[in-house]
């Protein structure tokens, strides 16, 4: 089934070349169906490539989703053009007073940096809270999970003698959640990043369940909230090039 995107989002000609079917806003508006409702809080310095790689995601959906894209109010995009930003991208004060399906907050290239020093740390923060209150399930990504399970838990990060990255196996803890459904018990996630959650952490807090981890990249996804918010290490939403470019 197609993704409702705005008209012109640069990722539906790029999906159109690889047979994916998305739908702009104004055909749509057509159909009699309620979508679900997804914002994306773009962290990532290559916007075009990130809402690439999560469109084409979420086109394996039978369902037919409406997607927002939201930025950090003043925030410097110097990887994207300003055109892009004001035309496909809201503040998060345009949106704070409607309710989501789900929200996807991706990575961010701040992790070396203390969490309270994030120029943007005290905004975040306000998302994380109001997703709470306005959104129905939470996918949290690489820094983004860190911030989030720092934020509303305490867990600390720690800095890694090297940068984790590279494509790692993983295990699962409890196959027969419906997040797994279609996962062999072995599988594959890309990592990139320079620090880590670790699993004695984790296992402190009675609120959060340990789903899946890596002998070699440790926690990979945990989840809280029966299943209201889920967080994870790596980048299961990269292409098989993105990686590779980076």
């Amino acid at each position: 089934m197609p993704l409702n995107l705005q008209k012109n989002l640069p990722a539906i000609d790029l999906l159109k070349k690889e047979h994916i079917f998305v739908m702009d806003s104004l055909r749509a508006s057509t159909q009699d169906i309620r979508p679900l409702r997804v914002v994306v809080l773009n962290l990532m310095p290559l916007k075009i490539t990130t809402e690439t790689d999560l469109v084409r995601l979420l086109s394996n959906t039978p369902l037919q989703i409406e997607l927002d894209f939201m930025k950090i109010k003043g925030h410097m995009h110097k990887n994207t053009p300003m055109e892009h930003m004001q035309e496909f991208y809201k503040d998060f004060d345009e949106i704070a007073g409607r309710f989501y399906d789900g929200l996807i907050v991706t990575g961010a290239p701040v992790e070396q940096i203390p969490f309270e020093e994030v120029h943007y740390w005290k905004e975040i923060q306000g998302i994380f809270d109001w997703a709470h209150t306005h959104v129905t399930s939470t996918l949290y990504i690489c820094w983004a999970a860190q911030a989030a399970l720092y934020h509303f838990y305490k867990v600390p990060k720690y800095e890694l003698p090297g940068k984790m990255f590279g494509v790692f196996r993983h295990t699962l803890r409890d196959p027969f959640l419906p997040i797994f459904r279609g996962f062999d018990e072995e599988f594959f996630v890309p990592h990139s990043r320079h620090t880590e959650i670790r699993r004695e952490d984790i296992m402190k807090v009675p609120e959060l369940t340990l789903l899946s981890e890596s002998e070699e990249s440790g926690v990979y996804m945990v989840m809280s909230r029966g299943g209201r918010e889920f967080y994870i290490t790596g980048h299961s939403e990269y292409s098989p090039y993105t990686l590779n470019d980076e």
